[in-house]
């Protein structure tokens, strides 16, 4: 393998892991990096693919009981089967706009520029979710300025507090939500982990669902992929393929961990911020003819 490519392989594996699970948009940074490290031809693509199936076994491996404990529970518990029905239901709406508008999305959205749009709309997006839900306490106030015990009592908009409360119509609309992923740039965890707050379930368990709303999502993305392109693929790039599968496995298994603690205790701000100034960078620097973004 050439080493340079190789290299290339490595840094987009670590690029896949870190932001697939993060509300910043994993497709579209793999599309920005990859037009500023000339990694992005046809078969390119396609190892953008292999590398989130490598990010998606860090969440199979890190969720492993409660996959487990759903699977064997399938047959005899009332619990696993909603929950196994709700991860199929908001799965749905994505699968079938994906698949009607799957090549007018490539043609004309994947490219930085329409990426740094998406990702600055997105940031706008969860300012607004996470300001609004910050307000929500204000509306107890009594007229002399004092917060009523209900309002300090209550997480803001939150109903839903575990994965097991979530009802089909929940996920529905977290599936919904999630159709604003296919635009590349507003991120498929981010559509649902904030899909799911506005739509009033708690933040660690909007997270949570939206790991595992990734598992069949990504899964079938990855097997629908290399079914259309197995047959052009060089036994060449298998070793690329590794390295980049590799890379994002280990750099997702320790974003995950590391987001979970995270949310536990912050809110998704600084995410925004981050979309919001990259976004501004991409725009600036492809408008000023810094680098070429091509069509």
């Amino acid at each position: 393998m050439d080493w340079i490519v190789t290299c290339k392989a490595l840094i987009l594996g670590i690029v896949e892991g870190l932001t697939e699970f993060l509300p910043v948009s994993s497709t579209g940074h793999l599309i920005v990096a990859g037009s500023v490290l000339g990694f992005d031809g046809e078969y390119e693509k396609t190892f953008d693919v292999v590398i989130q199936f490598g990010a998606i076994l860090a969440v199979c491996w890190e969720f492993r009981r409660k996959i487990g404990a759903v699977v064997v529970g399938l047959p005899s518990r009332p619990d696993a089967r909603r929950f196994a029905l709700n991860v199929i239901v908001a799965t749905i709406p994505a699968v079938v706009l994906g698949l009607l508008f799957e090549k007018a999305i490539k043609s004309v959205l994947f490219s930085p520029v329409p990426v740094a749009c998406a990702l600055v709309v997105g940031g706008v997006i969860i300012l607004w979710v996470e300001g609004r839900r910050r307000a929500v306490p204000a509306a107890g106030s009594t007229a002399g300025g004092a917060v009523s015990s209900v309002a300090v009592s209550s997480p803001p908009l939150a109903r839903v507090n575990s994965l097991d409360e979530i009802t089909l119509l929940d996920a529905f609309k977290i599936g919904c939500a999630q159709c604003c992923a296919l635009i590349p740039g507003m991120s498929r965890s981010g559509s649902t982990i904030i899909g799911g707050m506005l739509f009033g379930v708690e933040r660690r368990v909007a997270t949570e669902f939206s790991f595992f709303l990734a598992i069949p999502v990504i899964f079938g993305a990855t097997l629908y992929e290399l079914h259309k392109t197995w047959q052009t693929l060089s036994v060449d790039w298998l070793g690329l393929f590794g390295v980049g599968f590799i890379a994002a496995f280990v750099s997702a298994f320790a974003c995950v961990r590391w987001l979970l603690r995270y949310v536990a205790s912050h809110d998704f701000t600084v995410f925004a911020w981050y979309r919001i100034a990259f976004g501004l960078v991409i725009l600036l620097v492809g408008y000023s003819g810094g680098l070429d973004w091509g069509a």
